[in-house]
């Protein structure tokens, strides 16, 4: 998709001067996003945190009930073992507990616990994560396969890689070895895998809620770069997937041009199947002029002031063969 340009607007302007946005950033999301204003709203709001429980250490039940006396409050969500946690009467940051560093749980926002519910992980597999740091993701893989199995986590950031080996390890994961080096060369490994996550780099439009400085600065050719190398990605993981296996895509973005059209254009060029997603709201089929192909409903959505989460996009593919 080539980069798009929105004519500013009464509207656009009035919302980027009062929230404090880039106008082509909220003329954009005009486009696209139910309820615009409730969600720069929400998003003026402090951030929903959630926990994951790591089973590979203890049960939902025994951290409970170590955390609750410390003053935090926590709620089910749709996830086992994923909590939405309140900090408000706790004695210390959720990040500096005695069970945080012992690897009793992960800090994780829901919708990249549900990035890897959906991918159907199963023990004793063969699982590529392509853009694993700091190692959320990773280690949730690791949990569902009870540390059976193998997983290749890749990392091509120095520093990354080094948050990437400080959660494997918190974690106890034992089933992971770590690649610094560009996903984009993962056919070199002479690997074939039956799941793989591409929690795609991106623009961070979804992340907002938490760095506000993403809100001005940037350009449309950014977006257009991180589509350019989202397919590239995307293409370099279908080459390595065993036919019948299973690629989970996914961003922390907004934005169609890394979303919908560059799975449109993974469609176009592979023998795949968009399989649905039991969660958030249906992708788009179309964006301005370009229109999607309709397969791309069973893709979805999460924004903010619908779902209490950051923005995510999650869509789920076969390959055939």
């Amino acid at each position: 998709m080539k980069t798009l340009t929105f004519v500013p607007t009464q509207r656009s302007l009035r919302l980027a001067a009062k929230y404090g946005y880039d106008e082509w950033i909220v003329n954009r999301f005009l486009q696209f996003v139910p309820n615009v204003e409730k969600l720069m709203e929400t998003m003026q709001e402090p951030v929903q945190k959630y926990i994951r429980t790591n089973t590979l250490k203890i049960t939902s039940e025994q951290l409970v009930a170590r955390l609750v006396p410390k003053g935090f409050e926590l709620k089910k969500t749709v996830l086992a073992n994923v909590f939405e946690i309140s900090t408000t009467n706790a004695q210390v940051s959720i990040g500096a507990t005695t069970e945080y560093l012992l690897g009793h749980y992960y800090i994780q926002d829901i919708t990249s616990c549900i990035a890897v519910e959906v991918l159907d992980i199963q023990p004793n597999q063969t699982v590529l994560d392509m853009a694993s740091a700091p190692g959320g993701k990773t280690t949730f893989i690791a949990q569902k396969m009870n540390n059976t199995g193998s997983i290749i986590a890749m990392e091509p950031n120095p520093r990354r890689t080094r948050s990437l080996s400080f959660n494997i390890a918190r974690c106890g994961v034992m089933n992971t070895l770590i690649y610094q080096m560009d996903a984009t060369e993962c056919p070199c490994l002479n690997i074939s895998f039956d799941r793989i996550l591409l929690d795609a780099p991106c623009s961070g439009e979804g992340v907002m809620w938490k760095d506000a400085s993403r809100r001005t600065g940037r350009t449309p050719d950014d977006v257009s770069e991180c589509s350019l190398v989202q397919k590239k990605l995307f293409e370099s993981a279908l080459r390595v997937l065993k036919p019948s296996g299973l690629i989970l895509y996914s961003t922390c973005s907004f934005a169609p041009e890394e979303n919908e059209s560059v799975v449109n254009s993974i469609l176009k060029k592979f023998d795949v199947e968009v399989e649905p997603i039991p969660f958030g709201i249906e992708g788009l089929t179309r964006f301005d002029k370009t229109v999607f192909d309709e397969r791309l409903r069973r893709t979805v959505r999460f924004y903010p002031h619908i779902h209490n989460s950051t923005g995510f996009y999650i869509a789920k593919l076969r390959k055939k063969n």
